[in-house]
């Protein structure tokens, strides 16, 4: 396959309406990837004023502010309007960066239409709970992180270390270093657990 017949359909919890190393790495791969020939359209939620423009086509998915943060917004739904997009779009991979409500329904519209889906880790969402006081939600966040990374068939950890985490996931989890303009390579399996 040449990039050339790569469609790349991504979604993004946040692609670029707050600047963050996660979506600056995004960013980055998108541009990557269209310099390659590649074809990529990106769905995440959209602000007015953006951090900084973003790379690539974007479609707006609909989300709601985050309480005690409402600088960031979470995609809550994949509207008929974006399904619509993202089939007349005809991917032939779907690439997840969050396991939130839309990143759950865009691996399941992948497995609906067999087309590969991948992961990309870029937080420890589970880890966030304590900032809210909410640590007893910690097994249930990682047990709904587990589910969203083992329905994907790749699984891209920004470090050896996160790979190592997620190897006993997933059935393929490749490290790819964040800012780089390669593409991942194949993780060691190592026995270490969350």
């Amino acid at each position: 396959m040449q990039a050339s017949d790569l469609r790349v359909a991504l979604f993004s919890g946040n692609y670029n309406y707050v600047r963050d190393g996660a979506n600056q790495a995004l960013n980055r791969l998108v541009g990557y990837l269209l310099r390659q020939g590649a074809h990529v359209r990106v769905y995440s939620p959209t602000v007015e004023t953006p951090a900084f423009p973003a790379t690539g086509d974007l479609v707006d998915v609909p989300a709601i502010p985050i309480p005690g943060r409402s600088e960031y917004r979470l995609p809550v739904s994949l509207p008929a309007r974006v399904r619509r997009d993202l089939a007349e779009f005809n991917p032939n991979i779907v690439h997840v960066s969050s396991p939130d409500i839309v990143g759950h329904r865009a691996v399941s519209w992948a497995r609906r239409h067999k087309i590969a889906a991948v992961a990309s880790v870029h937080t420890r969402f589970d880890t966030y709970l304590a900032y809210y006081h909410l640590q007893a939600l910690e097994p249930l966040a990682r047990g709904i992180m587990r589910r969203f990374y083992h329905r994907c068939e790749v699984v891209m950890a920004p470090a050896e270390s996160t790979a190592a985490r997620w190897s006993s996931r997933s059935s393929a989890v490749w490290s790819w270093k964040k800012g780089s303009t390669s593409f991942p390579t194949r993780s060691t399996p190592s026995p270490l657990t969350a």
